[in-house]
């Protein structure tokens, strides 16, 4: 069976805090010694994730 995938759209802002966020969980767990690789991942996939435009209409 196949993996089920999700897509999430970020505006800039939430991008710039979203990596943030991460770089701070990635360096608590520095601190405590633990693994950080599932968080170098998912910042690898966020930094190299395409910019879709997309047009926003208010309404």
């Amino acid at each position: 069976m196949r993996e089920k995938k999700t897509h999430l759209y970020f505006d800039s802002e939430e991008r710039k805090l979203l990596l943030h966020s991460l770089v701070e969980l990635k360096n608590q767990l520095i601190k405590q010694g633990r693994y950080t690789d599932p968080v170098d991942e998912l910042i690898f996939k966020v930094v190299n994730a395409p910019v879709k435009r997309m047009k926003i209409e208010y309404v």
